[in-house]
């Protein structure tokens, strides 16, 4: 389809090919995913020394585990040898060491090759060059970062920047006390859409009257069409008689104890790219991770964190967890319905942004100098 001039009111799109082609999917993985931070594992889901996670980031799989020393590392889940694949399990505990099933080559926890078939008759092999491929992490938020690259960007910068740059300060998100919360319940969904769908209809609201009407119910403001995202520091207030983040409205659980009164009633949505979402309301904190596996597939795992007491008691969590459960399934079924057309003569050249979704032509500026 030919290219038509566009009225100011209007911005361009991402081409549809941009969201279904192979190539630059393999382009995407190499310079976004394994360039930047990546939001790999909850940390306090790796409990003792030996609990593993893997994590595919970008073409590669990483093996996230915790230390002798307590402390997370990342490598990469190649084994030295001849390549084999090291854990083949998404989870697990290892007693002391992890052992690659084609030729038992040994890695300490620490990375370091300890042990191999006829090893003592290779004096010359340095045991720390051939261990596994160390990666870079941080742990913030209650959860490990890990970032591919050799030299990775500034995390301050990049990722803590994008928080203080969408709620107008570095400390406002302290408030919600995040890295100290336990995780109440999480849902992984299977999107069958491009990640670049799902960040884009995360960062809008011109949908959310259409559909998601719990969400307008408690959350009156959306139903005109402007996200929270749309304004630096804003956080949507929620509705007159409405006295909880609940799919029904009512009361939630305890408020978080760091909620200033400017922050209760609200609701904060922030996009850290790549690939994740953090959701703050007074008593509770939404995360979203992001995992793009093919250009027509994302895993989405989405964690409800609440204060350890709240979980511990065994308190019912239905309605809160149920009402953004709703708006993801809402949500994905609207990104595979776009997904759908990406490959349409009709979207050969994209589509357009009306005025709330400008802000989204950043999102697309960000890509583009990022592949280009």
């Amino acid at each position: 389809m030919t290219a038509i001039d566009l009225p100011p009111s209007l911005l361009a799109t991402l081409p549809g090919s941009s969201y279904t082609d192979p190539a630059i999917f393999a382009l995407e993985q190499a310079k976004i995913f394994e360039a930047d931070w990546f939001c790999a594992v909850r940390s306090a889901d790796l409990a003792g020394p030996g609990a593993f996670e893997t994590v595919q980031i970008g073409k590669e799989s990483v093996l996230v585990s915790r230390g002798r020393d307590g402390k997370l590392t990342a490598f990469l889940n190649v084994c030295r040898h001849r390549g084999a694949r090291l854990c083949t399990s998404e989870s697990g505990t290892v007693k002391r060491a992890f052992q690659c099933p084609y030729h038992a080559w040994t890695y300490g926890l620490d990375g370091k090759l300890i042990a191999a078939p006829n090893l003592t008759g290779m004096p010359d092999v340095d045991r720390t060059a051939f261990g596994l491929t160390r990666l870079h992490l941080r742990e913030w938020l209650g959860y490990a970062w890990v970032c591919l690259a050799d030299e990775p960007p500034s995390f301050e910068e990049t990722v803590i920047g994008a928080v203080t740059e969408r709620l107008g300060g570095p400390t406002e998100i302290d408030a919600y006390g995040i890295d100290g919360l336990a995780l109440g319940k999480r849902i992984e969904y299977d999107v069958k859409a491009n990640w670049k769908q799902i960040i884009e209809n995360f960062m809008e609201c011109y949908h959310c009257a259409t559909i998601h009407p719990e969400l307008t119910e408690v959350l009156p403001e959306f139903a005109d069409g402007y996200a929270a995202q749309y304004y630096v520091g804003h956080g949507a207030e929620f509705g007159g008689e409405i006295k909880g983040f609940t799919v029904d409205g009512s009361e939630g659980v305890d408020r978080l104890p760091g909620v200033s009164e400017a922050q209760d009633r609200k609701y904060y949505a922030i996009t850290i790219k790549p690939g994740v979402f953090v959701n703050l309301v007074p008593d509770h904190v939404i995360i979203h991770r992001m995992f793009p596996l093919a250009p027509d597939r994302t895993l989405v795992r989405c964690d409800w964190l609440y204060l350890p007491e709240v979980v511990e008691s065994g308190r019912d969590l239905t309605r809160s967890v149920e009402l953004f459960h709703r708006v993801n399934l809402q949500d994905f079924e609207a990104c595979e319905r776009c997904q759908l057309a990406m490959d349409s003569r009709s979207y050969a050249n994209g589509g357009v942004l009306v005025p709330s979704e400008h802000h989204i032509g950043a999102f697309h500026d960000w890509v583009r100098a990022r592949l280009s």
